[in-house]
């Protein structure tokens, strides 16, 4: 419920953003409000595009490919089992080429989810913390996470783009700027996208929480969960996927790009430590 609460106030934030941007760009241009209704409408256009091909665009970046029961029967069984578990459809099953130890899920919803996983990941987990590791990525699915991140990093990517815009709108503008608008524009064209880029990774990390919960309740086994994450956590650092996005980096149950190491880097990473995710399973299986 936490988490809950914290990913809606964080998206509000985001919105909010979003529209004082374009807010003062149609100051600039004397639009009055106009300026926020074309906002609205570009949240709008954005969100719509992530919702209906959020799942396309994953597996064709990383060269996944779907795979079937005859394929792949144990990964197959793996899945289906954990899917009447966590009283979801079954998800299309993917595997990717690559060293890298890792998996994501990705779709608009059950019906177009998938879960993909690395052949590298099949070559370091045993079963039980495969299975670990699948119940996470269902965990995504069962909370609709993928939507979200994909909202959130549609939304603050447009306000990167447009507090970018906003420096040449500001030059360019015909409104006779004072010394308010000069700060205003500068503040927001620099404060605006660090405030997008913490609000949208404070909202993966608090997703990441609550899948593993999620995924800890699906598979029955707290501690398999947390026996792959530390495994996946030095193996990433042995084998970096190569063609990894950092704007993709949120996908993945640990980042592709290694943990952050410190405070202040916690605050711009993706994922949460792994030492925190790995404690607060440990007191699932305690309790």
């Amino acid at each position: 419920m936490l988490e809950n609460l914290k990913t809606v106030i964080l998206l509000g934030f985001l919105s909010a953003i979003l529209v004082i941007l374009f807010g003062f760009i149609g100051h600039l241009f004397n639009f009055g409000r106009i300026g926020i209704i074309i906002g609205f409408l570009f949240a709008i256009i954005m969100n719509f595009t992530s919702y209906f091909y959020s799942d396309k665009i994953a597996l064709s970046s990383y060269n996944a490919r779907i795979v079937t029961e005859q394929e792949s029967p144990n990964l197959h069984r793996i899945v289906s089992d954990l899917a009447n578990s966590a009283g979801i459809k079954k998800p299309r099953v993917a595997i990717i080429d690559s060293a890298d130890p890792n998996a994501f899920a990705t779709g608009r919803n059950q019906s177009h989810a998938a879960i993909a996983v690395t052949t590298g990941i099949l070559q370091l987990l045993d079963e039980n913390e495969l299975r670990g590791v699948i119940s996470h990525e269902m965990g995504h699915i069962k909370n609709k996470d993928i939507l979200i991140s994909s909202v959130a990093a549609t939304v603050a990517g447009l306000i990167v783009a447009v507090a970018h815009w906003s420096q040449y709108a500001f030059i360019f503008s015909s409104n006779d700027e004072g010394f308010g608008d000069i700060i205003a524009a500068i503040l927001l064209a620099i404060l605006g996208p660090v405030a997008a880029s913490i609000i949208q990774l404070a909202i993966s990390r608090s997703r990441e929480f609550k899948a593993d919960a999620t995924g800890a309740k699906i598979c029955g086994n707290p501690l398999a969960l947390a026996s792959a994450l530390r495994k996946l956590e030095f193996g990433t650092t042995q084998h970096p996927m190569e063609n990894a996005k950092s704007t993709d980096a949120h996908m993945f149950i640990v980042n592709p790009f290694g943990n952050a190491s410190s405070k202040l880097k916690n605050l711009f990473s993706t994922h949460p430590e792994t030492s925190e995710r790995i404690r607060r399973l440990e007191e699932m299986a305690r309790a």
